[in-house]
């Protein structure tokens, strides 16, 4: 029995250590968007396993030991070809709106990346099915296993990369069939040890590879990038030639030279100057950041950049940097005349990556520069310091607002928490000084304005219309923030920079009409109009309400800056479908509630078709009502089960900085415990019924909670804040492993032939369920989506216990 429950636990960490993966390589060769459409899409291959046991009763006849080790060896090869898939199909997101070939192409791609999930899940299925009396310790296996794939996936991300976690997920596959070989005990089985044993060694040499070529900071990037991408455009220039590519856990970093780089957001047209060298800098192969290669007093076109009235206003300024990228805001600090500055990087390659190709010109090691690895919000909670200027240099690509493609990434650094964390290490007399991209009509910066609105209510010192500065260049907007207040002089200073840098005002204490639109001329001073209504709008909520895009703050419980979605957008977005060059046609929205259907739809298939084969052999009337109830509660433990994991690993990238890490923390503790609770589930001693309502409360109460204990840890040190979340979310999770054996335990006394049907349907829930997670959580928040999965609890402990007026699972 041991050797099933290893087989099973290596082969549900290759399989989340591989949707991890592919999420990361998805992410890096497309877009985050289209990543988490073609892993949900993927992921529909549980789901279709569980249809396959339920349909072919002969693949249930299979010994299962035999099962497993095919499961194992055939996800190793389904990783390979859906690694292939990726990298060889000519997919492209960006015309499938009108080149009804690229329909063929996704369909295929989706077939290739569902075939590991589809194998795995054929695997562990049948071994829920096989092994009655004690599938509460497979399902236990199933996510102890997982837990490990939690763990396994940026450890093998940050010495190898996608290419190197790819392979290690396809070697867990074969480590699973491994298990299964015991000498003497099955003679087909034992001839292959040898070959399973080479593969594995020969595996790890490559593995060990590619851990040498990563730390040697020539990493192959391992897969192919879509045309669309700014590391694509880049290597098109004649000349350029990467001279630096890394993974991490986080991120891949590739810096690129001699790619014409020319990047000096906001730039007045009035500077005669040539623009300095800079190395190009891209992040998962998007757009190229600049890594200026001129020392700070040489640096003269700082003076003709937005941000530079700052740094004239505050000379000998201690700064505060968030995020400065390739370093172009601490270069910009620096020529400025600040005296130190404290610059906050979450990502460490990127230090290491400006030191080793720029080491001239490594502004992060200059002697009036501190840099501080982490999250900008946790060092603000955790040390009482004050900046007389906190900058948040603007170094993401311009992101045309129709386009909707970043609308699922959460940015926990432009919430209204955030800027107040922010405005409050203000020094006195301190500013604040943030630039975002010009978007017409006006959202991005817009947002940004009533993000620093509601920050300044928040704190009531002062009214925003009196603390606010903000002007505009051709493609770009500067907001200042003084929370003490503007003095006359200062102002004066104000409209002397933005009158000799050929900017246009569009805010200011004492602002006039005609300053607005000077220089930079519009139809009519859209920027200036809009600011003015919404600070003379009270509550401003009708304003946000009114306005064509969504432009509320974006908050901690719904950090998603660059959504801006309304549906009063729908008719604009189905009108220029297939006539904008934009993925899937425009507004990541929409792709979202198109996957939605598309799941749906395909659920449904997989649920029914079983379900209608089985009636066509029995007509009896309570085969009916107890496949009616068998769907409502594995339905709803998938649903539950997701709308719990899926905001707690969102919420707590504030602690852990990164997705990756948050996904690492979360899934392997609430996993970890629930593969113990799994185990514990048929316990004579268990309090089933209490079990289930404490699940439900402890679920209610932990979303309400939530933003007072994230506020309450953030600032603790790492290991504080890990040992915070084992503490809050072991217990959760010890409750969440008790439903499902539950459910198994009666089906194997009531109607064992049910329970591939009851893994297909949870499979297929769970993914609905995270595409449902997603179209919440950006319209209404975490917390609503935890409470409906706190009801989806209640829901099927009310199915359990419910059954003609008698006693069921419960």
């Amino acid at each position: 029995m041991y050797r099933r429950n290893f087989s099973v636990a290596a082969l549900a960490a290759a399989t989340l250590l591989f949707e991890s993966t592919l999420t990361r390589l998805l992410a890096v060769a497309q877009f985050y968007h289209f990543a988490f459409l073609v892993v949900s899409l993927a992921l529909l291959g549980f789901g279709a396993s569980g249809a396959l046991l339920s349909v072919f009763p002969r693949l249930r006849a299979i010994p299962l030991e035999r099962l497993l080790f095919w499961a194992g060896l055939g996800f190793a090869a389904g990783v390979s070809l859906a690694y292939a898939g990726v990298n060889w199909l000519p997919f492209d997101s960006y015309s499938i709106a009108w080149e009804r070939r690229q329909i063929v192409y996704f369909l295929l791609y989706y077939l290739a990346l569902t075939i590991p999930f589809l194998v795995s899940g054929l695997g562990i299925g049948g071994a829920l099915a096989l092994t009655r009396g004690k599938s509460h310790l497979i399902y236990a296996a199933n996510l102890l296993g997982s837990s490990l794939g939690a763990l396994l996936a940026p450890l093998s991300l940050s010495l190898a990369g996608v290419p190197g976690a790819v392979l290690m997920s396809a070697l867990m596959g074969v480590l699973s069939a491994l298990f299964l070989v015991e000498k003497g005990a099955n003679r087909d089985f034992s001839r292959s040890r040898a070959g399973l044993i080479s593969f594995l060694s020969l595996g790890l040499l490559s593995f060990v590879g590619l851990v040498a070529a990563n730390r040697g900071m020539i990493s192959p990037l391992g897969m192919v990038i879509s045309p669309y991408k700014g590391l694509s455009y880049a290597r098109l220039v004649p000349g350029s030639q990467s001279i630096y590519g890394r993974w991490n856990a986080i991120s891949r970093v590739d810096v690129i030279a001699d790619a014409a780089t020319r990047r000096l957001p906001g730039l007045s047209y009035q500077y005669l100057g040539n623009p300095p060298p800079q190395l190009g800098l891209s992040i998962d192969a998007d757009a190229l950041q600049p890594i200026t290669l001129a020392a700070p007093e040489t640096f003269d076109a700082a003076a003709w950049m937005p941000e530079a009235l700052a740094f004239s206003l505050k000379p000998d300024a201690e700064v505060f940097v968030i995020e400065p990228g390739g370093g172009l805001g601490v270069l910009q600090a620096l020529a400025g005349g600040a005296d130190e500055i404290t610059a906050v990087i979450e990502d460490p390659s990127i230090r290491q990556a400006v030191a080793q190709t720029a080491p001239e010109f490594d502004i992060y090691s200059h002697a009036h520069v501190r840099v501080v690895t982490g999250s900008a919000r946790v060092y603000l909670h955790r040390h009482e310091v004050s900046f007389d200027i906190v900058y948040f240099p603007l170094t993401d690509a311009y992101r045309p607002v129709t386009s909707g493609a970043y609308s699922l990434g959460e940015d926990y650094v432009l919430t209204v928490e955030a800027l107040a964390d922010a405005i409050e290490r203000l020094s006195p007399g301190g500013m604040l000084v943030a630039t975002r991209w010009l978007q017409s009509p006006p959202s991005e910066e817009l947002r940004l304005i009533a993000t620093l609105v509601e920050a300044l209510d928040e704190q009531g010192r002062i009214s925003p219309r009196d603390a606010l500065v903000a002007y505009r260049s051709v493609q770009t907007m500067t907001v200042l923030v003084k929370p003490d207040g503007w003095a006359a002089g200062e102002l004066s200073a104000a409209r002397e920079f933005v009158e000799s840098r050929r900017y246009d005002f569009v805010w200011a204490p004492d602002i006039r009409e005609s300053e607005t639109n000077r220089f930079n001329r519009l139809p009519e001073s859209v920027y200036y109009f809009q600011v003015r209504e919404l600070l003379a709008t009270s509550p401003r909520e009708g304003y946000y309400a009114s306005y064509p895009y969504d432009i509320r703050p974006a908050v901690d419980n719904r950090p998603f800056f660059f959504h801006f979605f309304t549906w009063a957008q729908t008719p604009e977005v189905l009108n220029t479908l297939g006539m904008t060059w934009q993925p899937f046609g425009g507004s990541g929205y929409l792709v979202l509630i198109a996957l939605l259907a598309l799941v749906v739809t395909l659920s449904g298939v997989l649920i029914l078709l079983p379900l209608f084969l089985q009636r066509r052999s029995s007509a009896r009337l309570h085969e009916e009502r107890r496949a009616f109830r068998i769907f409502l509660y594995f339905a709803l433990l998938g649903v539950a089960f997701l709308f719990v994991e899926i905001p707690l690993i969102q919420q707590w990238i504030i602690l852990f900085g990164q997705p990756i890490y948050a996904f690492t923390v979360v899934v392997g503790v609430l996993l970890s415990s629930s593969g113990a609770g799994s185990a514990l589930a048929r316990a004579e001693w268990l309090p089933r019924r209490s079990a289930f309502g404490g699940l439900a409360c402890l679920a209610i109460a932990l979303p309400l909670a939530m933003s007072h204990l994230l506020d309450f840890v953030l600032g603790w040190p790492l290991l504080a804040r890990l040992g915070a979340a084992i503490v809050t979310l072991a217990p959760l999770g010890l409750l969440m492993g008790f439903p499902f054996p539950l459910g198994l335990a009666w089906l194997e006394k009531q109607a064992p032939q049910w329970t591939p049907w009851a893994w297909a349907i949870n499979g297929c829930a769970s993914v609905v369920a995270s595409v449902l997670a997603a179209i919440f959580t950006l319209s209404f928040g975490f917390t609503v989506v935890m409470l409906c999965g706190a009801c989806a609890y209640a829901g099927a402990f009310l199915a359990a216990c419910w059954r003609g007026g008698r006693t069921g699972i419960g």
